[in-house]
């Protein structure tokens, strides 16, 4: 009997299926998007049960499509956006409000306040993070204060938080499993990084309940089963991991200094420090990778941008550039550069290195010979600035050049933006024959803790690379591009004074 492992990899503009066999081959896939609610300036959410439902939909239709039964499928792991948080009823498992997604900034003020309190150090000191809306904490707080009664009833134990690692395995398991992985909840800012536990300290200072929180879980392990009527029999949970950290894993950056970014709604650059969680002082984040079952925990820096593959959507969506996203390759082709054009994809702010919640995005250099095709050019290129800003403060960081980046997530399949990643970051940027490395790495951490897979070793020996791009700029032109882009973000970052 042929053994299959299913991952469900949820992201933040869709629900993915994804089968893999045992020489980690995609068998089967199927994705849906869902619905994107902005209901004010800076606020974003999601319906949790939309998620689900698309989630639950994909994965049975990718069961479907492959012939195959759940008896045949070893595990499944899940992979998520992170720090998107839903709150929900215990008893009926209906969520109090809607999702308050990472991307929301609705607790701006409420994170200064903290920062102006002086709060900053005992809480970067403990998780590794900055006090930014970007994570769990202060939204959890947020929906306890606006959501009548939800403060009470949680403080008397009736309902549950999780980010959308926990909301899929408490439905997956009809509400036996309340847990999330050490990758998810360090995303938080109320896990302290080196334990890998619920800190009381911060708990205080965020004003959560405790009674909310789940069970901080390895990545890699059974940690529950499936209820049998969702596919037919019951298939064990076996892998978790936060979307970044998963692609980390997929991409088998398992020895320190390795780096990977990955391409998707934001841009998510991650590199594997080994097992001492290292403070950043170039504006990055600490972050927990994984843990395999009774393994020490792999600690990783990232640096986030906010808006990337996001960007083209608005092209495409808001402004209506084209009708697919694939596209824009074409189109921004058909001009040798932007043409003295910058777009700062500002939306929500931006992440690492800056942490402006204030930004907002901006296109300079127009002219009357500007067209579509060149505001095309420099979205991507905005896409690939932002990405060698978060690169140069690794390195800093790492005290050491990085020898490569491997890439992966939908834009890594555009060709242009490749080469000028390439190019502006000056180092080679790998894209891996298979480029689904955020399931593939659900894949991995599920297959690895059922036998599927042995080790690291072999996970790493399938590994193959598809094309690597090599830098072909010179440093001076180099040099001009990025200052040219700093400014332009210099103009985004005080739009508002």
């Amino acid at each position: 009997m042929t053994t299959y492992v299913l991952a469900l990899d949820q992201g933040t503009t869709s629900s993915r299926a994804l089968l893999f066999n045992r020489r980690a081959q995609v068998v089967a896939l199927e994705q849906m998007e869902f619905r994107q609610y902005y209901p004010q300036p800076g606020r974003v959410e999601h319906d949790a049960e939309e998620i689900w439902n698309t989630q639950l939909a994909v994965a049975r239709a990718c069961l479907r499509k492959a012939g195959v039964s759940a008896s045949e499928v070893a595990a499944v792991g899940v992979t998520n956006q992170r720090e998107t948080t839903v709150i929900w009823d215990r008893r009926t498992g209906v969520p109090i409000a809607p999702a308050v997604v990472w991307q929301d900034r609705r607790t701006s003020d409420v994170c200064e306040a903290l920062m102006s309190a002086g709060e900053a150090p005992l809480v970067t000191g403990k998780t590794g993070l900055r006090i930014d809306p970007y994570f769990s904490a202060t939204k959890i707080a947020w929906l306890l204060d606006n959501v009548p009664g939800a403060r009470a009833r949680a403080e008397r134990g009736e309902l549950a938080f999780g980010t959308i690692d926990t909301w899929l395995m408490w439905k997956l398991t009809g509400g036996a499993l309340h847990a999330t992985d050490v990758s998810n909840a360090s995303r938080t800012l109320l896990c302290d990084l080196r334990t890998g536990q619920w800190d009381d300290e911060l708990l205080q200072l965020f004003n959560v309940p405790e009674t909310l929180l789940p069970e901080i879980v390895p990545s890699s392990d059974v940690l529950g089963y499936t209820d049998p009527e969702l596919f037919g029999a019951p298939i064990p949970i076996a892998g978790v991991a936060g979307d970044q950290q998963a692609a980390t894993f997929g991409q088998a950056c398992f020895e320190p200094g390795c780096a990977k970014n990955t391409y998707g709604t934001g841009g998510f650059l991650l590199m594997n420090v080994g097992e001492t969680p290292r403070e950043s002082l170039h504006r990055l984040i600490a972050t927990a990778g994984w843990r395999l079952d009774e393994d020490p925990t792999q600690y990783a820096l990232e640096g986030s941008v906010f808006i990337a593959g996001a960007v083209v959507q608005w092209l495409r969506d808001g402004l209506q550039f084209f009708k697919s996203a694939e596209e824009i390759e074409s189109l921004a082709r058909s001009v040798p550069d932007s043409d003295g054009v910058y777009l700062v994809p500002a939306f929500v702010g931006l992440g690492a290195p800056h942490w402006d919640s204030d930004a907002r995005g901006l296109i300079v250099g127009l002219t009357r010979g500007t067209t579509r095709a060149h505001i095309a050019r420099a979205a991507l290129d905005g896409i690939a600035f932002q990405c060698a800003e978060v690169l140069d403060a690794m390195q800093r960081d790492a005290h050491t050049p990085l020898k490569e980046l491997r890439v992966d997530g939908g834009a890594s399949r555009n060709n242009l933006l490749m080469q000028f990643q390439a190019d502006i970051s000056g180092v080679p940027v790998i894209r891996p024959a298979i480029t689904e490395t955020t399931a593939l790495g659900a894949a991995f951490l599920a297959g690895l803790a059922t036998g599927v897979w042995t080790d690291c070793s072999e996970i790493a020996s399938m590994w193959r690379v598809d094309r690597v791009f090599e830098p072909a700029m010179s440093q001076d032109q180099r040099d001009t591009l990025m200052n040219q882009w700093t400014r332009a973000v210099g103009r985004a970052r005080k739009w508002n004074q």
